[in-house]
């Protein structure tokens, strides 16, 4: 598998000089199976420019859940235009409402001006939980995270190589959320949002301190980790900052910043 980074930003889009380093789009990422098949991560704004760079026909979209940031690109995603692509939505029943219903809800009016039926693509619903299924060879195992409102973390495995994708996860209040599917994976993308002194007064808002993540990694021992949903405020001094102290808790794992951008060859282990 390949993946590849189109937003790593948290709860808002933050364009500008501030924010240029790592990025302003909100959570998206592509991974292309070894046949060249598109699996999207998330739809925030990042899934915008991602869709201008594909011709796929049959295109699957992951959602964690039905925030505005893991959605709001989904208006601005170029195949959903184009007749005769076939795209499959994956994700949570967000409540009383099905899957289906809540997108749709979010992509007509007064939210937005196209209402879904007018969409030129051939699209389907599925709603996951606790399940594994496979997509073009690629095992697709979920679980439900620790957030306001049903979430899932995927894991993707092919050919022995594993991504885990957690963008959302608060482990100040369970603090082995999601560690099932983030176990010894070859990389795993991860909530970092705060520090520990912003997520004391940010109890119950679905996101993990600095520390707690790092402890976490150390624990679920990935080959790979990359801090993700890098909080609007943060720009590159706070998110440097916060990966060494990431690093120092970590007992020397390895950890980076997840960037706008970054393309990730997901490999097996050799040992």
């Amino acid at each position: 598998m390949r993946a590849r980074i189109w937003g790593c930003r948290g709860s808002l889009a933050t364009p500008g000089e501030a924010t240029a380093a790592y990025g302003g789009n909100t959570s998206c990422v592509e991974v292309r199976t070894r046949s060249g098949r598109l699996i999207v991560l998330d739809a925030g704004t990042g899934v915008r420019p991602l869709g201008l760079t594909v011709e796929d026909d049959e295109i699957d979209v992951l959602l964690t859940h039905m925030h505005l940031d893991h959605v709001e690109g989904l208006g601005f995603f170029a195949p959903l235009f184009r007749p005769g692509r076939r795209i499959r939505f994956w994700g949570p029943r967000p409540g009383e409402l099905s899957l289906a219903e809540q997108v749709g809800l979010y992509l007509s009016p007064p939210f937005f001006p196209v209402p879904f039926e007018r969409f030129d693509a051939a699209v389907e619903f599925n709603e996951v939980w606790e399940d594994a299924w496979s997509l073009d060879g690629v095992a697709v195992t979920t679980a439900p995270l620790e957030h306001p409102g049903p979430t899932l973390g995927y894991r993707l495995e092919e050919d022995g190589a594993s991504l885990a994708y957690i963008p959302d996860n608060e482990l100040g209040r369970n603090p082995d959320a999601g560690a099932s599917i983030a176990a010894g994976a070859d990389v795993l993308l991860h909530d970092a949002q705060y520090t520990r002194e912003e997520y004391d007064a940010r109890v119950g808002w679905g996101h993990s301190a600095i520390d707690d993540f790092a402890a976490y990694v150390g624990r679920v021992r990935p080959r790979r980790t990359l801090m993700f949903h890098h909080d609007p405020a943060h720009g590159s001094a706070e998110l440097d900052a916060m990966l060494a102290a990431a690093r120092d808790g970590a007992g020397g794992l390895p950890i980076e910043l997840g960037t706008e951008g970054t393309v990730i060859d997901v490999e097996p282990s050799l040992d």
